[in-house]
């Protein structure tokens, strides 16, 4: 995800329809998981994968809106974003929610399941890859010092 983090009521500019729906529909996905998770047993899967998968959650709703108005489905560089999670790793969406997806896959106790990330990871991988060129193409030796200070 390409974006940028702005201060103040800035921060959220024109998109944050948005963001509030983004967020909107992560709730929504989080109290149904909750409904259907609340009855079950707690096993020791149920319990690594809510470990792995409820701080991965949180941290894939804050780096969706720390990317506020710059969030795209497509790459396109509209600003270069340097704070929060993003000064840290490069594509924390992509991190997070393949962490969230590892914990909910941990949680079922369905190991096949592990079958999603060989599709995952490797399409996370080119469009990682295919955003990269087009930050670097816009912001040149910024975008090269942010890449090489940053994670993944």
């Amino acid at each position: 995800m390409i974006g940028a983090v702005q201060c103040g009521a800035r921060q959220f500019g024109g998109s944050l329809k948005l963001t509030l729906g983004t967020l909107a529909l992560l709730l929504i996905a989080a109290l149904v998981f909750a409904q259907h998770a609340w009855g079950l047993p707690w096993t020791p899967p149920r319990i690594i994968g809510m470990c792995i998968g409820v701080p991965s959650f949180l941290l894939l709703c804050i780096a969706r809106v720390q990317l506020g108005d710059a969030f795209s489905a497509r790459a396109k560089a509209s600003t270069l974003v340097t704070k929060g999670l993003y000064s840290r790793i490069r594509n924390p969406i992509y991190v997070f929610g393949a962490l969230a997806i590892a914990g909910i896959i941990i949680w079922t106790s369905r190991p096949w399941l592990f079958l999603v990330f060989a599709v995952l990871i490797p399409l996370q991988a080119y469009r990682a890859r295919k955003e990269a060129q087009v930050m670097e193409e816009k912001f040149g030796p910024a975008y090269l010092e942010y890449k090489r200070k940053t994670w993944l």
